[in-house]
């Protein structure tokens, strides 16, 4: 018999925030129970809005690793009916080891594009992101870089920070490179980007910006919505003098277009409350939500209709994204992490 989701997840020796049930009695068709990567702070608004909505109760569990081994561990005793990442690394992983379902859905069809959901049905993107180039604006000219190709330009050598080219971000980047220049031609590239680093990859994204502004280095890689972050930073004012010293550079506008990834959800295989699931699901991809991702977290719906935030409107606007299906960019992630290995892009 299936123990309650609550009395599971106390098993849980490494969640990150505590999980809160409002004591009821309510069946197993009036909640979702939800295994998440994305921190629960940023999607309780549209979690709220959904139980508000429909009646339906959520519940969460947030670490930043090891639900997917959670979940194989679990098998047909697993509570989750959901699994919500901030990247595509951890969606397509979880459904190569077999840890999902696929769901039949017209509302999601029609919502997400298709290069944002995977071919068989057995993810779906919620919000996208571009990785952008961050641009000092005191030592880089506009227009001096133009492309992801041109980080290996030797112009650039002890001028680049990033984080580590292990991390899931920049593995997206790097399997999308092997998807548009194959192996070989993406290697020499990754030999080039390495060559050029001012410093050991370290820190996240922010800490990038951070350097571009202390100097440390000129540009910088980064995910698009931490800009908005620092920008609108009352609680360390200091990230806004971070945004305000560097141009954002949407790359390869003249060809394919800016590299972008996503956070998503998927359906687990054995969700004891699959119809629930499926609503939250349909939900997420739908106007209300779409919105409170972008106002609240300076996402890009992935929704077409859906506007955009009045921030990214004003610092972003318009660009042209690469539309490469994003299951290709993921079946290129292990090849990508050897890479960065065998290059040492990780040190």
């Amino acid at each position: 018999m299936r123990k309650p989701f609550k009395q599971q997840i106390k098993k849980l020796a490494y969640i990150a925030l505590p999980l809160t049930i409002a004591a009821n009695s309510a069946s197993a068709a009036d909640e979702v129970n939800i295994y998440s990567y994305r921190q629960q702070f940023l999607i309780q608004p549209m979690l709220d809005a959904f139980t508000a909505d429909t009646g339906i109760k959520t519940n969460v569990v947030f670490a930043k690793k090891g639900l997917i081994e959670r979940l194989e561990h679990e098998g047909k005793n697993s509570p989750a009916d959901i699994v919500l990442t901030s990247d595509i690394g951890p969606l397509y992983d979880v459904v190569e080891k077999g840890l999902t379902q696929p769901v039949e859905s017209d509302v999601l069809t029609k919502n997400i594009p298709a290069h944002y959901r995977d071919p068989a049905n057995q993810w779906f993107g919620l919000t996208s992101r571009t990785r952008l180039i961050y641009a000092s604006k005191d030592r880089v000219a506009e227009g001096e870089i133009k492309s992801y190709e041109e980080l290996a330009d030797p112009k650039w050598k002890g001028r680049i920070c990033t984080r580590s080219g292990k991390h899931s971000y920049n593995l997206s980047l790097i399997g999308s490179m092997i998807a548009h220049h194959g192996e070989a031609e993406a290697e020499q590239w990754l030999e080039g980007v390495k060559a050029n680093l001012a410093r050991k990859p370290q820190g996240n994204d922010r800490a990038q910006v951070k350097a571009v502004k202390e100097g440390v280095c000129d540009i910088a890689l980064g995910n698009s919505y931490y800009f908005g972050k620092m920008i609108t930073n009352e609680k360390q004012p200091e990230q806004k003098d971070w945004a305000n010293a560097v141009n954002l550079v949407f790359p390869n506008q003249g060809d394919r277009g800016a590299h972008m990834s996503i956070s998503g959800a998927a359906l687990t295989k054995y969700a004891p409350n699959k119809e629930s699931a499926i609503k939250l699901m349909e939900f997420l991809s739908e106007a209300q939500a779409q919105s409170m991702y972008a106002e609240a977290n300076f996402e890009f719906p992935v929704r077409p209709e859906t506007p955009r935030s009045a921030l990214l409107n004003k610092y972003m606007g318009d660009f042209k994204q690469d539309n490469i299906n994003l299951q290709k960019v993921a079946e290129l992630r292990a090849q990508a992490a050897r890479m960065a290995d065998k290059v040492g892009f990780d040190n």
